[in-house]
């Protein structure tokens, strides 16, 4: 057998390693971060600067032990429904970005919106995730609608909504008609870095946006890319530092991936490996963090989602969106199960958490301080 990952390495060949020939320095930064959950900048860049085969996968076992300490070996399901495509916005590394005019741009409608919604429910999804791009024609309104019919069918459900950055105003009016969860990654921490890739944004909105829906009650995403160009370690301390402040409920951390249709085209991809590192580090840094396997990690590696969840990632997040706009939904090229029904994803993901030595829960999977309320 082949070996591609450092995943059939550890798990696939059979044998678990235990014992491993770890850099001194790096274990003791290690280990007062699973006691401390904070470290200088100057530790965290030794960590990302002395990334060897052994020392990533003691940094992979504390992380998934700390998960294990809040969460057990419970990984969480949602569903996601990317509803539209279109998007105001303009950011140089994305597949929907308002200027490439090759994309098949599609809205889907109140209706199907909710009968993606219901079949979710019925292969046992109890979070729904509404996904798009920033889309004018989902007005407040639009939106408002939507929410208060989810809620309305169903009072045992997550609602959790990614679109994009909007006025307080308007996070307030969602989550009163019933939305629980926003997500909206950060990107990148660096100011500089912020602005080269997104045209007419600014970190400081982007921040202002997250501070906004932690004010207003909602559990808070952000998130990072990892290996965006123009990137370097540095950036990635600051994406720790800023995370590690901000104090988000969940983050989601996935590898840049190129599209062919951007004035980024020509980059190279992020690291799978650099990818695992940050979730691991995030997972010490914020110990009851909701910590998703992500799609993007699975496209970069066929058994991405895997190493993630043995990295202390604890939540999933399949496509419940209809089959015919799966393909059109392009953030990055190649992306995985755009062909697979619903039903199909399920069952194939409960598969995958299970090899790894983990069970699916399939309630509502709420950040632990938000459980019991």
């Amino acid at each position: 057998m082949r070996i591609t990952s450092l995943w059939e390495v550890f798990y696939l060949g059979g044998k678990m390693v235990t014992t491993f020939t770890v850099d001194e320095e790096f274990k003791k930064i290690v280990d007062a971060l699973e006691k401390n959950n904070v470290a200088t900048p100057e530790d965290y860049l030794y960590i990302l600067n002395n990334i060897t085969t052994e020392n990533r996968q003691y940094l992979s076992n504390v992380a998934s032990s700390m998960k294990e300490k809040y969460y057990g070996k419970d990984v969480y399901i949602r569903g996601i429904v990317e509803f539209s495509n279109y998007c105001k916005q303009n950011c140089l590394y994305c597949g929907i970005r308002k200027d490439n005019k090759n994309v098949n741009r599609y809205r889907l409608t109140h209706q199907e919106i909710i009968d993606a919604c219901k079949k979710g429910y019925n292969l046992g999804y109890r979070t729904f995730v509404l996904q798009s791009g920033e889309d004018p024609y989902f007005t407040d309104d639009r939106m408002i609608a939507i929410i208060k019919e989810i809620r309305n069918l169903y009072d045992d459900v997550a609602i959790t909504l990614s679109l994009g950055e909007k006025s307080k105003d308007s996070y307030r009016k969602y989550f009163k008609a019933g939305a629980n969860r926003y997500l909206l990654r950060h990107e990148t921490a660096n100011r500089e870095l912020y602005s080269s890739l997104h045209e007419n944004m600014t970190f400081q909105s982007r921040k202002n946006c997250l501070q906004d829906l932690r004010e207003i009650g909602y559990q808070v995403g952000a998130g990072f890319m990892v290996g965006s160009p123009g990137q370097n370690k540095r950036d990635l301390v600051d994406d720790l530092l800023f995370l590690k402040e901000l104090e988000p409920h969940m983050v989601g951390i996935g590898p840049y991936l190129t599209h062919e249709q951007t004035p980024l085209k020509g980059a190279s991809n992020g690291s799978l490996i650099d990818t695992l590192v940050m979730l691991s580090l995030v997972r010490l840094i914020l110990p009851k963090v909701l910590l998703p396997a992500t799609t993007a990690v699975g496209t970069i590696d066929d058994y991405g989602r895997e190493q993630a969840l043995l990295a202390g990632c604890n939540v999933v997040m399949p496509n419940i969106s209809p089959m015919e706009v799966r393909k059109k939904y392009e953030l990055y090229e190649n992306k995985i199960c755009v062909d697979d029904q619903p039903e199909h994803c399920r069952f194939c993901i409960e598969g995958r958490v299970k090899r790894t030595g983990n069970r699916l829960n399939m309630s509502r999977g709420d950040y632990i301080d938000f459980m019991n309320l």
